[in-house]
């Protein structure tokens, strides 16, 4: 009587054994799942996504030399069509994230700094210069260079910045979707985000 008591117990100890056994072999592949998942899912928005803008204004380039000091002036002059093509790009390949798969935690480490690039298209009209004062090659970069920096305000005080920033959110948002669904957690650095409205309080 007692070996077929002892025959149970081991019998029972060896199935709550197994299912223990078996339970935590599942839980480690659905981790590792889990965390593939999300890995594959950085590397998928890992791509370069870019806002566009076109700007258009009219420079009027003029430049005096004194000769003989300030009695006679030498005059050159310009105007200028601008017709420019704006870029604002974020490179998400470039993101630094860390998988803390014990305790479920996606954490983005480095968002990188949006890419502004400017494609001025320059159509002159009007050139005039005399004889000591004529139009060189330093008088094409100086107005390159003005234009430049008049098209980053302009830049700045339009709206393409905040939309460059929604469009990077709106990548981003698709991290915490994810990890929500596998229970894991989302955060950047320190800051827990809790819903995705707690991206667009991120500084980035």
């Amino acid at each position: 009587m007692r070996k077929i008591i002892l025959g149970v117990i081991i019998t029972i100890a060896a199935l709550f054994l197994f299912k223990y056994l078996d339970s935590k072999s599942n839980t480690q592949r659905l981790l590792v799942e889990s965390s593939a998942l999300i890995e594959k899912q950085i590397k998928h928005v890992g791509q370069l996504i870019v806002t566009e803008g076109h700007f258009s204004q009219i420079y009027n380039y003029k430049d005096s030399k004194a000769i003989l000091g300030d009695y006679v002036k030498s005059n050159k002059k310009a105007l200028v069509v601008v017709n420019a093509e704006v870029t604002i790009g974020y490179d998400l390949s470039k993101i630094e994230y860390k998988l803390d798969k014990e305790n479920k935690v996606l954490q983005l480490l480095s968002i990188p700094d949006a890419d502004v690039k400017i494609y001025p298209d320059l159509e002159y009209y009007d050139i005039q210069s005399e004889f000591f004062n004529p139009f060189e090659a330093n008088d094409y970069n100086i107005i390159k260079s003005n234009v430049t920096k008049a098209l980053n305000k302009k830049i700045e005080a339009s709206n393409l910045r905040s939309n460059a920033k929604n469009r990077l959110i709106s990548e981003l948002s698709k991290f915490y979707i994810l990890t929500s669904s596998l229970g894991w957690k989302l955060q950047y650095n320190t800051t827990p985000i809790q819903e995705t409205k707690d991206l667009y309080n991120l500084s980035f």
